[in-house]
């Protein structure tokens, strides 16, 4: 799976969102520093060519679609973001969190209850 720029990721996360869109509807869906059509519609053609977006031609109008899902993408980002920043470990990841005051000890609790419930 090839990574994506940031814009690619946006406009992805729009298109996991909507389903199925033109590239008008993924245009409205942008509030801020929204490119220009043909932009966008280049965007779009390079996350097909990525392997991300496939499309059902009507005419000439192209309806985009999303084949790689959501859950898909964010195990291999996840995965990728813990082996090169936190060495491979997840305890890592949270101590991080936990030092940046981004996780409290009520959700540290909620997730070692999850933990729990799976054994």
């Amino acid at each position: 799976m090839q990574k994506l720029t940031n814009k690619e990721e946006e406009i992805m996360h729009i298109l996991w969102k909507l389903k199925k869109a033109f590239v008008k509807d993924v245009m409205a869906e942008i509030s801020e520093d929204q490119p220009h059509y043909n932009t966008l519609s280049t965007i779009i053609r390079n996350l097909e060519e990525k392997g991300y977006v496939s499309h059902n031609a009507y005419g000439n109008t192209h309806q985009y679609y999303p084949i790689i899902a959501l859950e898909e993408y964010r195990k291999t980002f996840m995965s990728t973001a813990i082996d090169h920043y936190f060495n491979s470990s997840y305890k890592n990841l949270v101590s991080y969190f936990a030092e940046e005051d981004k996780i409290s000890a009520e959700e540290l609790r909620e997730i070692l209850a999850l933990i729990e419930k799976k054994n």
